[in-house]
């Protein structure tokens, strides 16, 4: 008998304000780090691991053509959000992940001075969520930091960055909490440390640069704490979530420093962030981690807050996986996004050297579920390539459709092995610009925007063959994958 995915699973997608708002520079909007993030050269996309900003970076962009910075135009969804939410509706979204921008609502940071034009913008975008069927799930910080925290700050490992958020988490969370049911303050909060510029606004050439990685890290996580126990406490209806970008690990070979290799990357690089916000506590590992580098935080100052802080779910981002070795010489290494990644020769690559595996999902779905016994959310999935409208308006994306059913059939069978997953949303149903490279060549979507690397096209949106497939699968409740 085939199983099936819970009556009330939510289907989705997901997207980001700075990769698809665009209007930069409109109703009172700061400047953020990605608008000051170039796009790269297409011939390097298979060498490129992560950009760095420096402090010389973020001056050269202000006077700079914004033409060379994609994703302060993305696709327009500032502009475009109705159009859009209508597809999502049509493709049958039971949930639709998005973000607020810090820098719209407090553009200079001000927590006394809201800007109404950003508020009166979420409260329609919500609304047009809402009415259309979907449950909204909002991300209250997705790799989207204004330039002041950097100017006023130096960036997140400031601790007045606690009460700053704190207050723009109480307000949205005021504003819309019987609205809005799933709430997550930081989007892969790992991000801190694998890409501190995006993620906490640690700038690269910052002096003791890895103490304020992981200083911001605390911060951030403290911040979420009180963001979780303020909703508890007043708005009980609200789900608290935490995520983090999974970075799937196997070990290269049998030997046991190649296992323990793989455990301690894997302890450091994903289960320190999920374990602090899950269980209220770092684990030992990081202690030990923390001891052995020198890294002096105020683990024991803010130990009651993070204990009373704890989630209510569990949500990570899954698009590969790759190898860890104690030694690496000789060992061909992967082109992805991720530096120490090595090449499985099991699985295949995308054209951006991100290994694709199915099972891999299933396997960290059970390793969360045994860990954390909450309920998982599955809340970025996706495959990126190049692509090109054909003669009839639309691209047959069947490698979409392939990685889309492959990975729903891997979550279903972590469903039948027990695990609890609340939902899944498909990154980037609408193709937007590129996180890492702020290309739009890298398009996700099942919808089609006409836009390319530099801003040029109509903008209109097309059906790819992807959006009847996840339609089909929506309306089946993943029966026929």
């Amino acid at each position: 008998m085939r199983s099936t995915f819970p009556k009330d699973f939510l289907f989705g997608g997901a997207i980001s304000a700075c990769q698809a708002e665009g209007a930069w520079n409109v109703d009172g909007r700061s400047l953020t780090i990605p608008d000051v993030v170039k796009k790269i050269d297409p011939a390097k996309r298979k060498t490129f691991l992560q950009a760095t900003i420096t402090k010389n970076d973020v001056e050269e962009a202000k006077t700079a053509n914004w033409k060379d910075y994609p994703k302060r135009w993305g696709i327009d969804f500032y502009h475009a959000y109705k159009e859009d939410i209508q597809l999502m509706k049509e493709m049958g979204f039971r949930v639709f992940r998005f973000s607020i921008a810090l820098a719209r609502v407090f553009p200079d940071l001000h927590i006394e001075k809201p800007n109404e034009k950003a508020l009166a913008y979420y409260d329609d975008l919500v609304d047009t969520i809402v009415q259309a069927g979907m449950q909204p799930l909002v991300t209250l910080s997705h790799f989207d930091p204004p330039i002041a925290i950097c100017e006023k700050y130096g960036g997140w490992y400031h601790r007045d960055m606690i009460d700053i958020f704190e207050s723009y988490a109480r307000l949205l969370l005021d504003r819309y909490h019987d609205k809005i049911k799933y709430w997550l303050p930081f989007n892969e909060i790992n991000a801190a440390i694998l890409a501190p510029f995006k993620g906490s606004a640690v700038l690269n050439d910052e002096e003791n640069y890895e103490e304020k990685c992981w200083q911001a890290a605390h911060n951030q996580f403290v911040a979420a704490a009180k963001v979780v126990k303020y909703a508890h406490d007043n708005h009980p209806n609200c789900q608290m979530g935490c995520m983090v970008a999974y970075c799937q690990s196997y070990p290269y070979s049998c030997d046991p420093l190649d296992v323990l290799a793989n455990d301690k990357f894997d302890q450091m690089t994903n289960l320190t962030f999920l374990d602090v916000q899950s269980k209220g506590k770092y684990p030992y590992f990081a202690l030990h981690y923390f001891k052995e580098h020198s890294v002096y935080l105020p683990i024991e100052q803010d130990s009651s807050i993070l204990l009373q802080g704890t989630v209510d779910w569990v949500g990570y981002s899954y698009y590969q996986s790759m190898l860890t070795a104690d030694h690496t010489e000789g060992i061909s290494s992967g082109n992805g996004n991720l530096k120490n990644g090595l090449v499985n020769p099991y699985l295949k690559s995308t054209e951006w050297g991100w290994q694709i595996d199915p099972v891999g999902l299933r396997i960290l779905t059970n390793r969360m579920y045994d860990r954390y016994q909450k309920p998982l959310f599955i809340l970025e999935n996706g495959i990126g390539k190049v692509e090109q409208l054909n003669e009839e308006k639309t691209v047959n994306d069947t490698y979409r459709i392939d990685y889309l059913r492959q990975h729903l059939k891997a979550l279903k069978q972590a469903i039948e092995d027990g695990c609890e997953v609340i939902g899944y949303t498909w990154w980037g149903p609408i193709d937007l610009i590129s996180s890492g490279t702020s290309e739009m060549s890298k398009r996700y979507g099942f919808i089609y925007v006409d836009q390319d690397d530099e801003g040029n096209g109509t903008k209109e949106r097309f059906k790819k063959e992807s959006f009847y497939a996840y339609k089909e699968i929506i309306e089946t409740n993943g029966e026929n994958l």
